[in-house]
């Protein structure tokens, strides 16, 4: 199967994050990719954080739904809206008002949506010059999601999914792990220090301890809002070899996943079933 990992450098500009985001996905599609997957915030990275309250969608309308399920039905593509923020419908009126789910949408190639995750763990950091707390402005889910998706070769595969700040919690993946996962999706926005720091080591661990793939696409360079992202977008083998990288800026990159390097691997060193603990 053939998946494509899309980097980009959003805007505070809905319609103009929209448009870039289809010229992106119809270059997935003219290279032959079965399965997409956007960045965390593709549709915005505005000035302040509460700027996502003025786009937040009711799940299942709105222009940013549209757009995903429009170009999954026209490219004949399964297509990961990496994350957008979804209003709130029950709660505490604070959640409600001021609050928003950071949700992955899954798009099949008819234009349906049949799967929503919404991310769980939460994103804080000060290291004195950058700071973040998402929990001002996001509800985090609770729920572990996969999906399952019935590739051109007749093959299924089993998807999980999860979004950037999820990548330091393997307990989340070791529940994947357990329900037979092949593929685990890690749409980000990870900052410059932290994806320096962080962001192979923790991608490659992912893929290692699972043996599974990871498929990562990212933000990417210096946004109009001054905030500058790690990009690095980056898929990898369940042996922990990267597959194909990209440095900053958007763009798209195609790789062809198999089964048969997966049962490869587990055959060689089946650790899954060595689980102890």
């Amino acid at each position: 199967m053939k998946v494509a990992t899309i980097q980009m450098v959003s805007g505070a500009q809905l319609q103009a994050n929209l448009d870039r985001a289809r010229e992106l996905l119809k270059q997935a599609a003219a290279q032959g990719a079965e399965l997409a997957v956007l960045p965390e915030y593709f549709c915005l990275l505005g000035q302040r954080d509460t700027d996502k309250l003025a786009v937040r969608e009711r799940f299942g309308a709105g222009p940013i739904q549209q757009m995903l399920a429009d170009a999954a039905r026209s490219l004949n593509m399964w297509i990961v809206g990496g994350t957008m923020p979804l209003a709130i419908e029950q709660g505490t009126p604070e959640d409600i008002e001021g609050r928003v789910h950071n949700s992955s949408l899954v798009f099949d190639p008819s234009g349906r949506c049949v799967q929503r995750y919404d991310k769980v763990h939460l994103f804080r950091f000060d290291n004195g010059q950058e700071r973040f707390d998402e929990s001002r402005v996001q509800r985090r889910g609770g729920t572990a999601v996969t999906f399952d998706l019935p590739s051109h070769d007749g093959h299924l595969w089993k998807i999980g999914m999860s979004v950037c700040y999820d990548l330091r919690f393997p307990e989340m993946y070791r529940q994947y792990s357990a329900a037979g996962t092949d593929l685990l999706l890690v749409p980000s926005a990870f900052t410059h220090a932290t994806g320096k720091a962080h962001w192979e080591l923790l991608l490659r661990a992912r893929a290692v301890e699972n043996l599974a793939f990871v498929v990562a696409p990212a933000q990417g360079g210096l946004h109009e809002n001054g905030r500058r992202t790690w990009g690095h977008s980056m898929q990898v083998d369940p042996w922990g070899v990267v597959l194909c990288e990209r440095d900053e800026g958007d763009g798209v990159d195609v790789v062809e996943l198999t089964l048969d390097r997966l049962q490869q691997v587990r055959l060689q060193l089946p650790a899954l079933e060595h689980r102890v603990l």
